[in-house]
């Protein structure tokens, strides 16, 4: 039919800050929501993230966190089962725009990530499904 469009697919937002209510089975629960797959947490909100495994955590994964650099001050990383040690270019890219990254295991960057929000500290997270 003219003038009709099919169904549009929108990138996964969550229009604010909210602590994550759960994780486990590739997916997170929020706001009375559930998201399959990986999360990034910024102060705009929260997005459904492509990444997903380590080997994914490169500075060009971050784009949309740099947009928003100013109001973060700590990046949590959790990087899935174990803890995995960020690249250097990140590294260095984050500390140039004055962010302190900590890379741990998902379930203790979800547990940080809470209280540091609850707080009401200057946080962001990317968090890998496990």
């Amino acid at each position: 039919m003219r003038g009709q469009k099919g169904i549009e697919i929108r990138e996964a937002h969550f229009p604010g800050r909210v602590p994550i209510d759960a994780y486990g089975n590739g997916g997170f629960r929020f706001a009375d929501m559930s998201h399959k797959g990986s999360l990034l947490c910024l102060p705009s909100g929260i997005y459904g993230w492509d990444v997903s495994a380590p080997d994914d955590l490169t500075s060009d994964n971050f784009d949309k966190l740099f947009t928003e650099a100013g109001d973060i001050e700590i990046l949590l990383v959790g990087s899935g089962i174990d803890l995995v040690p960020l690249t250097s270019d990140l590294r260095t890219k984050l500390r140039n725009v004055n962010i302190s990254a900590d890379p741990m295991a998902t379930g203790a960057a979800v547990r940080t990530y809470n209280v540091l929000v609850a707080e009401g500290r200057a946080v962001a997270a990317a968090f890998l499904a496990v």
